[in-house]
């Protein structure tokens, strides 16, 4: 699923317009970066932990020439599932 699938399950799920559904996943996208630039964990309760987390620099190899390079420092992002997110992916489907 891509972020125009989405857009169109979410407007479709809400009963909503596309335009609103996209203004919601744009903002949500949004406000998750802005609070881990700021080093904050998001909880959402039931489906999973957004957690900032600092690589640190390392080196690596250039893939074409195989020589040594550096890999610089950044901010990745480390996701930790909820455990109703686990339950649902994992519980047998209805039969």
């Amino acid at each position: 699923m891509n972020k125009t699938d989405l857009i169109n399950e979410v407007a479709f799920k809400m009963g909503v317009p596309r335009y609103q559904s996209l203004k919601f996943i744009n903002t949500f996208q949004v406000v998750l970066a802005d609070a881990m630039k700021e080093d904050n964990t998001i909880a959402l309760q039931g489906f999973g932990t957004f957690s900032p987390w600092k690589q640190t620099e390392r080196v690596g190899r250039n893939p074409r020439k195989g020589t040594a390079c550096i890999i610089p420092p950044r901010t990745s992002v480390k996701f930790k599932p909820g455990k109703l997110l686990l339950h649902t992916l994992n519980s047998e489907p209805d039969k």
